[in-house]
């Protein structure tokens, strides 16, 4: 027999999957799940180890594919692809908890590319490897814990400028070390000190990078009213062999930043600058960046669309024949910096870039994205880099400051809990710039992805 509607308890959908898979928690599985919507994958999601459920273990993966097509790749210089070619990507994590203090977290990748016509970048393959592997040791009540974590780890940090897993290429980025997290209410404080791990393309070969050292504290204060926060941060990073367009030499450098984000009401907002002071070989270096994003959700119109303008300044070297160092070096930055095509990184770069986000429903499952960036380099007498901080084509005072524009579309699908189908498509046409210093071919970039997460 039915019962009456008003008797019925309405179920709430089971929380989404997380960027960043050691964050997510089911332990709402070990009570009463009635007021949540089963899903297929429960029975792995919360597998009890103790009469109390206090301990228990809990499974999942990835499971992505993502076909690139690309015409005058890098402008037309090198090697090119007519075919396209495929990418795939698979990840499994066990996730082991043993009462309120001890956490083990593993997990496994691996990256693969098919019938491409020249030799994958750095981030597309990697057969299998060891991916995070880390535990953590927790002290304190669970509101105010405090936690070490050692090993193999994820990290990512604001809006990703500096600090990312590098969702967007097909091998994600980990560091290997140690982490002390504090999070009380409305704060979060992060201490580090860590190697960047190596991507390489063989099997269990991947190791903490032995020229690199990457160390910080990162915090978080939240501010309710304003719906946001701020964020406030100091990270250090040496290198025995930094390679700018002034050369190749050991560089020791400190950024000190501050963000201010947040999104009350209708309007959005994402403010973040940092400062670069260091050494590079016997000089020093003084380098900065400053961003800004600001956008209006009209709500109230069809498609719902969100407007935003985002613009930043990065600097670059004034004079490579002086050893003084302008270059920002925006250390580990997700992949896709500025589009999935990921042409250019951030250094030596202005841009302007305006974006519109349509939303055909109601809710965000579904999403259009249309944007314009147009790009300058900061300064003339130095050159294009493209992510994270390679030098992509040296440049000259000669040579023009224009780049180029670059006119992207975006389809984001999330279809139902499990599935995310995405379409990237890209024109990027070249400016004076790249004409003047070599191929200046304008380059077209398409891509469908689909993941399933489980």
């Amino acid at each position: 027999m039915l019962l009456p509607l008003a008797g019925r308890a309405q179920q709430l959908a089971p929380p989404a999957y997380n960027m960043e898979r050691a964050r997510e928690d089911y332990r709402y599985l070990a009570a009463d799940t009635s007021t949540v919507r089963p899903d297929l994958f429960d029975p792995i999601k919360f597998v009890p180890l103790s009469r109390s459920k206090r301990s228990y273990l809990t499974l999942g993966g990835e499971i992505r594919a993502q076909y690139q097509l690309i015409r005058n790749n890098r402008w037309g210089v090198g090697p090119q692809d007519r075919s396209g070619y495929l990418l795939e990507r698979y990840m499994l994590h066990a996730d082991a908890v043993f009462g309120p203090h001890l956490r083990f977290f593993g997990q496994l990748k691996s990256g693969l590319t098919h019938f491409k016509a020249y030799a994958p970048e750095v981030t597309e393959e990697d057969r299998l490897d060891l991916h995070q592997a880390f535990v953590d040791v927790r002290t304190g009540p669970a509101s105010n814990a405090l936690t070490l974590r050692l090993g193999r780890q994820e990290m990512a940090y604001g809006s990703s400028r500096l600090i990312s897993w590098r969702e967007a290429p097909n091998v994600r980025q980990t560091f290997d070390g140690a982490r002390l997290l504090w999070h009380p209410p409305a704060l979060a404080l992060d201490a580090f000190l860590t190697r960047p791990a190596t991507t390489k393309s063989g099997i269990f070969d991947d190791e903490p990078n032995p020229d690199v050292w990457f160390w910080g504290l990162y915090g978080v204060k939240t501010i309710k009213p304003l719906s946001g926060g701020l964020d406030f941060y100091y990270l250090g990073f040496a290198n025995k062999r930094a390679r700018y367009q002034q050369g190749t030499a050991a560089e020791r450098r400190h950024s000190i930043g501050a963000r201010w984000w947040g999104a009350p009401g209708r309007w959005r907002y994402n403010a973040e600058a940092v400062y670069q002071l260091g050494q590079f070989g016997s000089g020093t270096i003084r380098a900065w960046t400053a961003s800004g994003e600001f956008g209006y959700l009209f709500e109230a119109l069809p498609l719902r669309p969100l407007l935003q303008l985002r613009t930043e300044y990065i600097s670059g070297d004034q004079n490579p024949a002086n050893p003084n160092l302008q270059t920002f070096n925006p250390l580990f930055p997700k992949g896709a910096y500025f589009g999935q095509a990921a042409l250019i990184g951030p250094a030596n770069l202005y841009d302007l870039h305006p974006v519109l986000t349509l939303y055909p429903a109601r809710t965000d499952a579904f999403a259009l994205n249309l944007d314009w960036d147009f790009f300058w380099r900061a300064r003339r007498a130095d050159g294009l880099y493209s992510v994270p901080y390679v030098l992509n084509r040296p440049g000259t005072a000669r040579q023009a400051a224009y780049v180029g524009d670059q006119l992207t579309a975006e389809m984001d699908w999330n279809a139902g809990r499990h599935w995310e189908l995405e379409l990237f498509l890209t024109y990027f046409r070249a400016g004076r710039f790249l004409r003047e210093s070599g191929p200046g071919r304008n380059q077209a970039y398409a891509s469908p992805r689909v993941t399933f997460r489980f």
